[in-house]
């Protein structure tokens, strides 16, 4: 039976491999800048990071805020 520890360290590495899957797919498949936008054209990976780090400073928010 596997203990709770075990189970976050198995969803933890499921999460990081996915990740590290869909960063390697982003870099191989998507250096061509073809999305326009208000910034001028923008390829896939700037758009990625740009939602990553929006939703890594959303968890440190919600981690950090004074209510439970």
């Amino acid at each position: 039976m596997a203990t709770p520890s075990s189970q976050r360290g198995q969803v933890m590495l499921e999460y990081s491999l996915l990740s590290w899957l869909l960063i390697v797919a982003l870099v191989l498949g998507s250096t061509v800048r073809l999305i326009p936008g208000p910034r001028g054209q923008r390829n896939l990976i700037q758009l990625f990071f740009e939602a990553f780090q929006a939703q890594y400073d959303s968890f440190h928010f919600m981690l950090n805020s004074a209510l439970p």
